[in-house]
């Protein structure tokens, strides 16, 4: 065991320390277990040597019963070892996960832009379990091995000295392998990791896009995607365990060699008569256990050193910061008017692209702004700059005249709003989608919030109503109804900031003008940031900012910005030669269709 470096031992025992208790009842019965184990070839031997060989009968059944006795002895006592450490095992699990997962949602959207959703899915499940089974499993057996190697030299000393001189010359050898073996066995265990991870990725992909991997005919591009991943995963696992392999079979020759050199050393001895029979038995079944200790202390170092690189992973999740963080001592939000100002900002995902350019902006309390622009114009950077779910790379943003960046970061969210283009929807019912706008909500307020985003009527039409299912993401639902619940989840929050970030863009021409008269109700009072690509749907807005390439280029008013003839007017003649005239609009038939709706 000399080179587990890396592990950091002092803080993983940490995981046993709440489980002390417990734990120690789990080394107790394997020290009584393993005692009492040792104790087998003793009467083993005994028998042979003593009783079959003199025919006395009745010292057999007495020894016959020490054996039973044994033999319940090892079976309560491992039980006891089994049930405490699969106990201690999954609540040092259901701790590791929890504190992944608490870090993952605490952690901002630069670091899901660097890392895919399936490799921290795999982190989550298969390195934890593999993080558990190293601290209890794969830690008591190697501390059982270890007593029985141990136990086993001392007493053929005990029996023999001689024999300790052979089992000392393995030492040096036994070192030296494990020494030769250990970093191979760390570093390909890391790659079968990372290359499950990838694979876990390609499979997730898939399946939460699987209508764009049927629509485009996908299946057999995605099979074979999958498949190649998995190919990669065999490849290095055959790697690991061909290194396991070896390294087991050089200790399985140490530890049987030895066998074979105390068989010829007592072998000898019993020709000279200088032990009985009896006694041969006993060295050689001690023989035997030292051999299998050796080869299971082989097996166990192996694993160590593999799951040494899930530890080391599941520790850089739990160990990694926000890039946005509160200050030391955040101010409380208190009261929000919804003053919005943008001194002189710029943000850039790096520094090769450069998203906002300078902007200075101001929103008054309760004013309707909307942001137009070509995409990639920079809009819901704009948008998601206020929250905090980036943080200005140059200037500031500020509610009500203070640094967003020295606000309670969970005070600053619960005063915004936001209903995104794409509505994300959890895999519960409708009223607990709607709910998550403010958990503490009533039923009454859940269906009035419905009600005001003009959602109400098509869910009173679900089979369940309120309690219908939405399926993984919603997909029980149409776009434009998912769009509604997620406006009637803004609604519920009641905030006094609210961004529209293409908001009504899933819904159909009906039910957009539902979704904008519902949105409409809400804005008032209410300072709001309106993101729309269909630029006749914010020709209310109080004022109208057009960006393009990260810059502010214009703002004012409809009228004004037409009056002007700049980018606003020439995206505006680009729509109005696009829009279906009235009798086109009054012959295409308004309707949103559930996909079950067309299944059945």
């Amino acid at each position: 065991m000399a080179r587990l470096t890396g592990v950091p031992w002092g803080r993983l025992f940490g995981y046993l320390r709440p489980h002390l208790k417990l734990f120690s009842v789990s080394v107790v019965a394997l020290l009584i277990s393993t005692g009492f184990g040792l104790l087998l070839p003793l009467v083993i031997g005994s028998l042979v040597g003593e009783v079959v060989t003199a025919g006395d009968t009745s010292g057999l059944d007495r020894l016959l019963l020490l054996l039973v006795g044994i033999t319940l002895v090892l079976a309560v006592f491992g039980f006891v070892q089994t049930w405490t450490l699969g106990v201690i095992g999954e609540r040092i699990v259901a701790r590791l996960r929890a504190q992944v997962f608490d870090r993952l949602v605490t952690l901002e959207l630069d670091f899901y832009v660097r890392r895919r959703v399936g490799e921290l899915i795999s982190r989550l499940s298969s390195d934890v379990t593999q993080v558990r089974t190293m601290l209890t499993q794969t830690l008591t057996s190697l501390l059982s091995s270890l007593l029985g190697l141990t136990g086993s030299i001392v007493i053929l000393f005990l029996l023999s000295p001689g024999l300790l001189l052979v089992v000392l010359a393995l030492a040096p050898t036994i070192v030296l392998i494990a020494v030769i073996f250990a970093r191979p066995l760390r570093r390909l265990s890391t790659r079968v990791q990372d290359a499950i991870a990838t694979s876990t990725t390609t499979a997730e992909e898939a399946l939460s896009g699987i209508r764009v991997v049927k629509s485009f005919g996908r299946e057999e591009w995605e099979r074979h995607r999958y498949s190649g991943d998995l190919r990669d995963v065999v490849a290095m696992a055959t790697r690991l365990v061909t290194w396991r392999g070896l390294f087991g079979a050089m200790m399985t020759v140490l530890g049987f060699g030895t066998l074979i050199i105390l068989l010829w050393f007592t072998g000898h001895q019993v020709i000279e008569g200088t032990i009985t029979i009896g006694a041969l038995t006993s060295f050689l079944l001690y023989g035997i256990t030292i051999g299998t200790s050796l080869s299971s202390i082989a097996g166990l170092y192996g694993q160590f050193q593999e799951g040494a690189g899930a530890v080391a992973r599941v520790f850089e999740l739990i160990d990694e910061r926000p890039t946005i963080a509160e200050v030391a001592a955040p101010e409380p939000v208190g009261e929000v008017l919804g003053r919005i100002t943008f001194e002189h900002v710029s943000f850039g995902y790096g520094a090769e692209r450069v998203v906002l350019r300078d902007i200075d902006l101001d929103i008054e309390p309760g004013e309707v702004l909307a942001v137009v622009g070509p995409s990639g114009a920079g809009k819901t950077t704009f948008c998601n700059l206020i929250p905090r779910l980036w943080d200005a790379s140059e200037g500031r943003v500020l509610v009500d005249g203070r640094d967003v960046r020295r606000l309670r970061l969970r005070g600053l969210r619960e005063a915004v709003s936001l209903v995104p283009q794409e509505a994300t929807l959890f895999g519960g019912t409708v009223g607990e989608n709607i709910r998550y706008g403010r958990l503490e909500a009533t039923q009454a307020e859940i269906v009035a919030a419905a009600q005001a985003a003009n959602a109400h009527e098509f869910i009173e039409a679900l089979p369940d109503g309120y309690d219908t299912v939405v399926g993984d993401r919603g997909t029980r639902l149409s776009g434009g109804q998912r769009q509604r619940v997620a406006i009637a989840r803004a609604i519920l929050k009641d905030a006094p900031i609210l961004i529209l970030d293409e908001a009504t863009s899933s819904l159909a021409n009906q039910s957009e003008r539902l979704g904008q008269e519902a949105l409409a109700r809400r804005m008032r009072g209410r300072s709001t940031v309106v993101v729309a690509h269909r630029l006749s749907t914010i020709r209310a807005a109080d004022r109208i900012a057009v960006l393009d390439d990260g810059w502010l280029l214009e703002q004012g008013t409809h009228d004004e910005l037409l009056a002007a003839d700049g980018l606003y007017a020439h995206l505006w003649r680009l729509q109005a030669s696009e829009r279906p005239t009235t009798s086109e609009r009054a012959s295409t038939p308004e309707r949103e269709v559930a996909p079950e709706t067309v299944a059945s």
